[in-house]
């Protein structure tokens, strides 16, 4: 059994915003650090590649859907988890053995969250949750790194949930997700985000996407 894992999103939108840029660059420099796979699927013909994710070994833009990449029985399916908020089961380290590619649904760091793994679950991957709040994108992969490669339970990762940035004395703002904590106790995030969010604290999150 392969040891190095896949970490796939489907990219559902025909344009990439600067918010999931910086987290899909931050998904795979991490990615590339452990010697796994990040792939954004599902992407339009005529998707651009920032640099910043075409620089990055461990990247891989692909135009099918997983549905095409992983078929059927015999072609790779029964190795693939959708990480999915309605789930039965919670990933947990055992999960390891039994999966080589971790799966998406696209943008997971709505707020307020929108169910695009639903028609992946349909088409029969089966499911692992990663608990009751929800999460940026690259929070997410990283929990799950976290949790297959580290070998950690959900319970034992640091969590800091729905906290508050703030940027002077007069402005801040609290951002609608679970993040994942930094020795420190700062949220974990990846580089340029905060910057990103101050200079659009005047925008709602969802502009930012």
């Amino acid at each position: 059994m392969p040891e190095r894992k896949t970490y796939v999103v489907e990219h559902l939108d025909p344009e990439l915003g600067q918010w999931s840029e910086l987290e899909y660059a931050a998904i795979a420099q991490e990615t590339q650090r452990v010697g796994g796979t990040f792939m954004l699927s599902s992407l339009p013909p005529a998707f651009a590649v920032p640099d910043r994710l075409a620089r990055v070994p461990a990247f891989r833009a692909e135009q099918r859907g997983v549905e095409e990449i992983y078929g059927g029985e015999g072609e790779g399916k029964e190795r693939v988890c959708l990480l999915d908020p309605q789930a039965e089961k919670d990933l947990s380290p055992d999960d390891k053995a039994d999966f080589d590619v971790f799966l998406f649904g696209g943008i997971l760091g709505d707020d307020p969250p929108r169910d695009r793994t639903s028609e992946l679950r349909k088409k029969g991957f089966k499911g692992r949750r990663l608990g009751p709040v929800q999460m940026t994108t690259d929070t997410a992969v990283r929990v799950t790194r976290m949790v297959i490669e580290e070998q950690f339970t959900l319970n034992k990762i640091p969590y800091t949930d729905f906290p508050e940035l703030k940027f002077n004395e007069h402005e801040s703002t609290e951002m609608p997700f679970r993040y994942v904590k930094d020795d420190d106790g700062n949220p974990i995030m990846p580089p340029g985000m905060l910057d990103l969010i101050k200079k659009d604290a005047d925008k709602s999150i969802d502009d930012l996407f």
